[in-house]
């Protein structure tokens, strides 16, 4: 795999869009994470060399969808626009009127072509589908992992407002779901439907911890503490404050985190 000509595809892509949007600049320097840490989860997980530069690549290629997201929709929320997920895998591999791929412009062979195009296109399924081969859910799961582990990490270093369209104050205002704090409870990430208050999507993004899959996925969560960071945030409302209290105990009692 030409790394050198992915990276090149990439940047050229990205040039497209609004880099003085702060939501473009954010996806940029996500992807670029999200793609390094898919490489250290695959080595040190021991997978086959050609396995290892394909988990680079989608973790190159995931968030490709995010991009026309932001232009069309001015959201990252797929619930109030599309599945950023499922347009990015189409954008990669749609004809154009002459033919050609996006998908070409990143690598030259297509004997990947089908498990590329799944792993990004169901990277953010809250389940993925059963009956996969082991090498499918395999790239799915790191790619996953390292998605979950990025996201946390933008909760620390982003603007509220550029990940969730709500202020800073608002965030702190927000109440907190009984139903969120539940499936916080059963270690289980949130679907989207039961999220109310920006609060709980907050809290959505800490369950991402629950379901990390590799133990050296649990390593760089620990090692780059943006968990307990998230949990350490202070609220408005007495009733959110002890709520999130309790559930970064229950965390750091069952995780370390």
């Amino acid at each position: 795999m030409d790394k050198a000509r992915a990276l090149a595809a990439f940047g050229n892509y990205a040039s497209a869009y609004d880099r003085a949007n702060p939501r473009i600049a954010l996806k940029v320097d996500h992807t670029l994470r999200v793609m390094g840490l898919c490489e250290r989860i695959a080595l040190a997980e021991g997978f086959a060399p050609h396995d290892v530069e394909l988990a680079w690549l989608v973790g190159l290629l995931h968030d490709i969808g995010r991009f026309e997201q932001v232009r069309r929709y001015d959201t990252f929320s797929d619930d109030r626009s599309v599945s950023h997920a499922e347009l990015g895998a189409e954008l990669l591999f749609e004809e154009g009127d002459d033919g050609s791929q996006l998908i070409r412009k990143f690598v030259e062979t297509d004997g990947d072509d089908e498990l590329i195009r799944f792993v990004v296109a169901h990277h953010s399924d809250l389940q993925l589908p059963e009956g996969l081969t082991r090498r499918e859910r395999a790239l799915c799961d790191i790619l996953r992992d390292a998605d979950k582990i990025d996201i946390i990490k933008v909760n620390c270093i982003c603007p509220i407002e550029d990940i969730y369209g709500v202020s800073e104050a608002q965030m702190r205002a927000s109440e907190l779901s009984p139903a969120c704090m539940d499936m916080f409870y059963q270690h289980r990430c949130l679907p989207r439907g039961i999220r109310r208050h920006p609060a709980d999507i907050m809290l959505g993004h800490i369950c991402f911890a629950w379901e990390l899959e590799f133990e050296e996925s649990l390593r760089i969560l620990a090692e780059q503490g943006h968990l307990a960071q998230m949990l350490s945030r202070r609220w408005d409302l007495p009733e959110t404050q002890a709520a999130f209290d309790d559930m970064a105990d229950h965390m750091r009692e069952v995780l370390g985190a």
